[in-house]
């Protein structure tokens, strides 16, 4: 797998990854979300391409105190080689360098497998409530 940048050459085969993993929800405009991420640390969206066709996608942020993990999907085909950890690190990575400290991500409730990679990872829960509040419909 080569880790790379998005490019916005790249958006169907995002969006269509991230319907494929089951990552869309009918609140959230998926386009819309990779145009809103193209705004703010771009450089911190990346993909995952094997033999040039686009396999996986991660997108992080970092606002000065703690960073963000978003939309990481691994097509199905190509789930359990290690694909989803090498994105994880390079974002780990890239955070670090940026002097992130600690570094959240959201699971939907249900979602074993996820919480099992995670936790795979050493990634654990945290003693806190998720909150949000939608104030830009899509």
């Amino acid at each position: 797998m080569i880790i790379r940048a998005f490019r916005r050459a790249d958006t169907e085969a995002v969006v269509q990854l991230w319907h494929d993993c089951g990552l869309t929800r009918p609140q959230n405009n998926p386009r819309l979300d990779i145009e809103r991420k193209l705004t703010v640390q771009p450089e911190l969206f990346l993909v995952g391409t094997v033999d040039g066709a686009l396999m996986g996608s991660i997108m992080a942020g970092y606002d000065g105190h703690r960073g963000w993990v978003n939309y990481l999907a691994v097509s199905p085909g190509h789930q359990g080689a290690g694909s989803g950890q090498r994105l994880m690190r390079e974002v780990e990575r890239m955070l670090t360098e940026r002097g992130c400290p600690k570094v959240n991500l959201q699971i939907r409730a249900g979602n074993d497998q996820a919480i099992s990679f995670y936790r795979r990872l050493g990634y654990a829960p945290d003693q806190a409530v998720s909150f949000g509040k939608r104030i830009i419909p899509d």
